[in-house]
């Protein structure tokens, strides 16, 4: 299982210490920025899938994203 956690920037090394010292951590490394908006950006895309697939959502075509531009 892997868990996100959000940590204020001066307790971060405090709190990857304290997790590398737990022997059932596997891998403790830290996210930049662009790596979380990255993360967020594909978690809300799943969601918008999931939601299509149940069909509460349509979506744009391609045609209609081209005609925005």
């Amino acid at each position: 299982m892997k868990i996100l956690i959000d940590i204020p920037d001066r307790q971060a090394a405090f709190a990857l210490k304290v997790l590398k010292s737990l022997s059932f951590v596997k891998k403790v490394r830290p996210m930049g920025d662009s790596a979380v908006e990255l993360w967020n950006d594909l978690q809300e895309a799943a969601e918008e899938v999931k939601l299509l697939k149940q069909g509460q959502i349509t979506l744009k075509s391609a045609q209609e994203l081209l005609d925005e531009l």
